[in-house]
């Protein structure tokens, strides 16, 4: 599993349950650049394979 999908998910499971509001936003937000940044990489990295 990945790591930003981990993020993600005890992020959101955070936030329904009201633990730890700023916490929950905090992952949930690290998890979602994540996975931006690593899709950002894959078109990166498959757009320089194609050439």
């Amino acid at each position: 599993m990945s790591l930003w999908l981990i993020l993600i998910i005890v992020g959101v499971v955070l936030l329904v349950l009201g633990i730890a509001e700023v916490v929950g936003q905090a992952l949930l937000w690290i998890g979602v650049i994540l996975l931006v940044v690593s899709l950002i990489m894959t078109v990166i990295s498959r757009g320089k394979s194609r050439v």
